[in-house]
C-alpha cells in the first residue's frame, strides 16, 4: 500500500502543481458561474409563476430537477473531454520519454503502477466536482436544501468520473502518444453513453433489459436522482475493474517485452 501511494503522491503532485490543471479549473468555473446564475434565475421566476398558476407540475418548482441536475449535466459533459487531457499523460508521456522502463524496473508490481496513477486521476477529479459543488453549496445563503440527494447526485458524477478515469488510463497505457490516447480516451467515454441508444432500438424485452442494464445513463439518473441502487454501484464498479484490469494487463505485458 506504501508504494501505492508513492506513486499516487507523485502523479497528485505532477496534477496539483501544474499550471495546466488550475487553467481547466479557470475554464470550469467560467462555464459554471455563466450557466449557474442563469439556471437559478429561470428557476426564481418559474417560482413568481406557480403564485399564478397552481396547477404548474411539482417537478418543476424542485430546486433539484431545475437547477441541480443542468449543473450535473454540464459537470458531466466537461468530464468526458477534460478527464482525458487529465489522464492522457499518466502512461503515454512516460513512455515517450522513457521513465516508464524505470517504474517497470523498480520493485513494484504492475497493479500497483495502476492502482497509483488511478488514485491520482481521482484525486483530480474530485477537485473538479468539488469545484462544482461549491455552487448548490452556496445556494444555502437563501435557500433550504435537502442535503441527502444533493450528495448522493454529485457522488454518482464522481463515480462516473471514477469510470471515464479507469477507460482513459488504459487508452494512454495503449499508446506512446498523449494525443493518441486523448483521442482514444474521449472516442471511449463517448461510446459507453450509445450503448443505451439500443433500449430505443430493440424490440425484444429481454435485449432491451439487456441494454438498460448495460446502459450508463440508466445508473447514473438513478444516482443524480438521489437514489442509491446496489446494481448500479455494482455494474459502476465492474466498469471500473474491467478498464484498471486491462491497464494491469497491458503493463504486465510491457514489462515481459
Amino acid at each position: 500500500m506504501s508504494k501505492v501511494m508513492a506513486i499516487g503522491k507523485k502523479e497528485i503532485k505532477g496534477f496539483y502543481l501544474s499550471p495546466n490543471f488550475y487553467v481547466v479549473c479557470f475554464l470550469c468555473a467560467a462555464i459554471f458561474s455563466w450557466v449557474y446564475p442563469n439556471v437559478l434565475n429561470k428557476f426564481a421566476m418559474a417560482l413568481q409563476t406557480a403564485v399564478y398558476q397552481p396547477d404548474m407540475p411539482k417537478q418543476q418548482l424542485n430546486i433539484h430537477y431545475q437547477v441541480f441536475l443542468p449543473q450535473l449535466n454540464i459537470l458531466n459533459l466537461i468530464l468526458i473531454f477534460v478527464v482525458p487531457a487529465l489522464t492522457m499523460r499518466l502512461f503515454a508521456e512516460e513512455k515517450k520519454l522513457h521513465t516508464f522502463d524505470l517504474l517497470l524496473t523498480s520493485p513494484v508490481t504492475s497493479a500497483q503502477i495502476v492502482a497509483g496513477k488511478y488514485l491520482a486521476a481521482l484525486s483530480a477529479i474530485f477537485g473538479l466536482c468539488f469545484l462544482s459543488f461549491l455552487y448548490p453549496a452556496a445556494t444555502t445563503v437563501f435557500a433550504h436544501l435537502n442535503w441527502a440527494p444533493l450528495i448522493i447526485a454529485f457522488l454518482g458524477i464522481f463515480i462516473v468520473g471514477a469510470v471515464y478515469a479507469a477507460m482513459d488510463i488504459f487508452a494512454s497505457s495503449l499508446t506512446e502518444s498523449a494525443v493518441v490516447a486523448y483521442v482514444l480516451a474521449v472516442i471511449f467515454n463517448m461510446a459507453v453513453w450509445f450503448v443505451g441508444i439500443g433500449v430505443d432500438v430493440v424490440d425484444s424485452p429481454l435485449a432491451r433489459q439487456i441494454f438498460e442494464h448495460i446502459s450508463l445513463n440508466q445508473h447514473l439518473m438513478a444516482l443524480v436522482e438521489g437514489t442509491i441502487r446496489t446494481n448500479s454501484l455494482i455494474f459502476l464498479g465492474s466498469l471500473i475493474f474491467l478498464f484498471c484490469f486491462l491497464c494491469e494487463r497491458v503493463v504486465e505485458s510491457s514489462r515481459w517485452r
